[in-house]
């Protein structure tokens, strides 16, 4: 086996027999893993609160070579982020985060991935109640953009003219952007995206920043990146963390 240090991200875990876990980690090193922590119910000093979700820190991992579960050695906890379990807005919010990871990221992913996540659940754990929406929400389109799959917002995605920034705009996505009026004519499924919705997106790429919105445009911005998501999966599996986020306006209030 070959032994692999590296800061490490918990995104889910599972009880496996009676006294062991399987836990799904992000790494730095080596994009996202499953781990077998051996004795985690037992017993907390092999590694402490590293089973806790969204936990982070330094682990220690036993490789199996052609193998898709591996030995979880220790885990050094440097960030609890115990703020997130504080509130069903946070927590939701970050299964999000969590499920796009999993579902996008594969073994091969670098450091400005993992650093760009770490960031994400460290801003979800301190959110104020009435922002963990649009935290989470912000925070999806930061994770899809550091995938490489930024959306098209100033330009059309299809012939590249300039979309005034104060006009509404045709969204694709399958084209995976905005699209001018001729080129939207000859797509089907387009939808109406406001040149305000469009502004705030390009805010929350840019840098983290808080946008006053109200439920209804909060409800709208959901719905536009679960579908712009589902649209660029390969798998038709069902996004359960999105579907349990939707569901109810969440507040921690």
């Amino acid at each position: 086996m070959d032994a692999l240090t590296t800061d490490a991200i918990v995104l889910h875990a599972f009880d496996y027999l009676e006294t062991s876990r399987i836990v799904r980690l992000l790494t730095r090193d080596a994009g996202v893993v499953s781990v077998l922590a051996r004795g985690a119910k037992r017993s907390r000093a092999r590694y402490g609160s590293g089973m806790d979700l969204y936990a982070e820190g330094v682990v220690q991992i036993s490789i199996k070579p052609q193998r898709d579960l591996h030995n979880l050695n220790s885990m050094e906890v440097t960030r609890s982020r115990a703020g997130i379990a504080q509130g069903i807005g946070r927590f939701t919010a970050a299964a999000v985060i969590s499920e796009l990871v999993m579902r996008f990221v594969g073994e091969e992913s670098g450091s400005d991935l993992f650093d760009v996540a770490s960031h994400l659940f460290d801003e979800l754990a301190e959110s104020p109640a009435e922002e963990t929406v649009q935290a989470g929400v912000a925070g999806a389109w930061r994770l899809i953009a550091a995938l490489g799959l930024t959306p098209a917002l100033d330009v059309c995605a299809n012939c590249h003219s300039e979309i005034p920034p104060d006009s509404d705009a045709l969204f694709s996505h399958r084209a995976g952007g905005v699209l001018c009026t001729k080129c939207g004519a000859l797509v089907a499924g387009v939808r109406r995206l406001p040149a305000t919705a469009r502004a705030t997106i390009s805010l929350w790429l840019d840098a983290s920043r808080t946008v006053l919105l109200t439920d209804l445009e909060q409800r709208a911005h959901q719905r536009l990146l679960r579908e712009f998501v589902q649209e660029h999966l390969s798998e038709d599996r069902p996004l359960k963390a999105f579907h349990v986020w939707e569901r109810e306006r969440w507040s921690d209030g």
